[in-house]
């Protein structure tokens, strides 16, 4: 959740190569199973989600699955939302090098999360609508998640004898001076709306457009420095799993992260999901589209959750399938190990040129260069260098990679506030 002055700090990071070989060493190289749920009731008609779990990384191959939820809740309009939903994963996997081996995989998915995220961002604008969305997108592989997102929407982490912790960070104005010091500094005016008699009510919002979030996929009626680069986490959970709830700011206007994982503790995911959505308007009734994913991520020897009871049922049943399912939950609990939980990655830095990193020149096949965002083919002298002109990478070199091709760089330059908006709504 983002906080005022909240920063990102590096920290010393676990190799995935290594973690994986404890892993083998270890003889945990059965993945996990994913149980998951979804509840939502729709007040607007915008939010919109993502369930897949048939992902592989190599075609064909079952062993190199992967899955992926996301939550996308659009406003003005719900083309933002749809687009993203239908979209976002393949440009990611399309930023994706080939040939990669899991660890390698794992490790440039940060990356390529970016680029997917502002392809999505440059490919909808081009459409000239005007709506937006937020987008928080949660990928799975094994004991690993890694979760990227823009605007409010947001997905938190219940681990096993861990706590509660929150893997996204709230683009707020309201809340997050630091995208307010960015906002301002790449031209944008941040202010509450004024009313008759020069009053001021409501949220901070950024001018033109009056949008309250910093970040967004869309939103081409407003300023470029309302960017689409995520902040990203990836994490990797202990042999005990745990279990991610992903909703829009519809949930978590109403309840904390610690409320919604207190209230559907001990309940299989779908049964948890409906339970946080009706906490949600329990609370504060339906003034939003309110829209809850559940991902129980299960270790491979223990026995799934039942199955929800019933819809026809009484109280005293209800009663005692809950007490009954806590019961052994807590009993399992006390059995296995305490979770523990290893950061593996976390950026959120809203400059391209750091999000994309260096690469090193290499002999490129052909001689074609490929765009880092959307992967256009680049005849060596028509990529620009992503750090060309940049006084953020001042140690790096103006030939070295990644590259953009013109439109890109000018998505990038327009982001940063080098010059103003290309796009106009007249």
């Amino acid at each position: 959740m983002g906080s005022s002055g909240h920063t990102y700090e590096h920290h010393d990071l676990v190799p995935l190569a290594a973690l994986i070989n404890r892993e083998l060493r270890n003889g945990k190289t059965e993945k996990p199973a994913a149980r998951y749920g979804y509840a939502g009731q729709s007040r607007k008609g915008e939010d919109y989600f993502l369930m897949k779990t048939d992902c592989q990384r190599v075609a064909g191959n079952p062993s190199t699955s992967f899955s992926v939820f996301g939550i996308f809740d659009g406003h003005n309009g719900s083309g933002a939302a749809i687009f993203s939903r239908d979209h976002l994963l393949n440009y990611v996997l399309d930023a994706m090098p080939c040939g990669l081996e899991r660890d390698e995989w794992l490790h440039a998915l940060p990356r390529a999360l970016v680029a997917g995220f502002v392809k999505a961002d440059k490919e909808f604008q081009a459409k000239g609508k005007t709506s937006g969305t937020t987008a928080t997108f949660v990928i799975i592989d094994g004991w690993t998640v890694t979760v990227a997102s823009v605007g409010d929407s947001r997905c938190i982490l219940d681990a096993q004898g861990g706590g509660v912790s929150i893997l996204t960070v709230d683009h707020r104005l309201e809340e997050n001076a630091e995208e307010r010091e960015r906002v301002t500094a790449s031209g944008g005016e941040v202010g509450r709306l004024s009313i008759f008699g020069g009053t001021e009510v409501g949220p901070l919002r950024c001018w033109p457009g009056g949008l309250c979030l910093s970040r967004s996929i869309g939103d081409m009626d407003v300023g470029e420095f309302i960017v689409p680069i995520p902040h990203v986490k990836q994490v990797k959970l202990s042999s005990t799993g745990g279990r991610l709830i992903i909703a829009s700011d519809g949930v978590w206007d109403a309840v904390s992260s610690e409320m919604a994982a207190k209230s559907c503790r001990g309940l299989p995911a779908e049964l948890a999901a409906r339970l946080v959505v009706k906490e949600a308007l329990r609370t504060r009734g339906l003034k939003d589209d309110t829209s809850c994913i559940v991902v129980d991520i299960i270790p491979p020897d223990n026995k799934p959750p039942p199955s929800p009871p019933p819809k026809k049922y009484n109280k005293l049943k209800a009663l005692f399938f809950t007490k009954n399912y806590l019961k052994s939950t807590n009993k399992a609990k006390k059995l296995s190990a305490v979770g523990i939980v290893e950061e593996l990655f976390e950026e959120g830095s809203a400059m391209l040129a750091e999000r994309l990193g260096n690469d090193k020149p290499t002999a490129e096949t052909g001689g074609i260069f490929v765009c880092a965002v959307c992967q256009a083919d680049l005849a060596p002298n028509e990529g620009i260098s992503v750090h060309a002109g940049s006084i953020f990478s001042v140690s790096s070199k103006p030939w070295q990679g990644p590259f953009l091709c013109t439109d890109c760089r000018n998505k990038k330059d327009a982001m940063e506030g080098k010059r103003p908006s290309g796009v106009r709504v007249v």
